[in-house]
């Protein structure tokens, strides 16, 4: 039975300066319920692609679909509107706001009752729950990145795309995190994930994509990449696995 993709980049070049791609040329996809994870050296492309397809960035060339529809050069809101939403590394939460405002802001478009959104967000973050009217500035790193997590689900998306959601976390709160993106995922939810720990970020993963110099260059399923020698040699820093 072949899979329907919910998003599909097609031959997509993008960057930040005209004539200057970043992206040259990628092609990646990502099936309904799939987990996906992107990896690669830095410098190879992963926010980049993370920002051309949530709208940050238009693409020079190509095409994004996104739910049969094509979403390459509309704006972000529009695009959250499609029910995609993009989680970036930094600046993912409102620091002068409570815990519950902030889920409260990630749902300001919606016109529905709160309350229950807001009580299977506590159930599914306890430690949100306990926090929940302490302001978003004093919380440690890895309960701020519940919170933005936290906050993109109060829109019930068809995708989130978590641009490096481990960084600089401790392994304990890394393997809190990742189980935290294995339930969301077992919700229902499609999940990109942008990853530097690409041995954990492969563990969790359906498929895998790894980026070097702007291009597409491995696509397999997290099991596969995870167990694959050159790829243990050039990108996860074994020597073969």
């Amino acid at each position: 039975m072949t899979k329907s993709p919910i998003l599909e980049v097609k031959n997509v070049h993008a960057g930040y300066i005209k004539d200057v791609d970043i992206l040259q040329g990628i092609n990646f996809r990502v099936d309904r319920g799939e987990l996906v994870v992107v990896i690669g050296p830095n410098g190879a492309g992963k926010s980049t692609l993370a920002k051309t397809i949530c709208g940050l960035l238009t693409p020079y060339t190509g095409s994004i679909t996104f739910n049969d529809q094509s979403i390459g050069g509309l704006s972000p809101d529009k695009i959250v509107g499609q029910g995609l939403c993009y989680v970036p590394q930094i600046s993912n939460v409102f620091k002068s706001l409570s815990v519950e405002e902030n889920l409260e802001m990630g749902a300001f478009t919606r016109k529905v009752d709160l309350k229950p959104l807001k009580q299977q967000i506590f159930t599914m973050f306890p430690r949100l729950a306990e926090r929940r009217k302490q302001s978003a500035g004093t919380l440690s790193g890895g309960e701020r990145q519940m919170l933005a997590m936290g906050k993109a689900l109060m829109l019930e998306p068809a995708m989130m795309l978590l641009d490096e959601p481990s960084a600089a976390l401790s392994p304990l709160l890394v393997s809190n995190v990742f189980e935290q993106i294995k339930a969301i995922n077992s919700n229902g939810t499609s999940i990109v994930l942008v990853e530097q720990n690409a041995k954990k970020a492969l563990a969790i993963a359906d498929r895998g994509y790894v980026l070097d110099t702007g291009k597409d260059k491995y696509e397999g399923t997290g099991e596969a990449l995870l167990n694959d020698p050159k790829i243990g040699e050039l990108y996860l820093g074994v020597g073969g696995h």
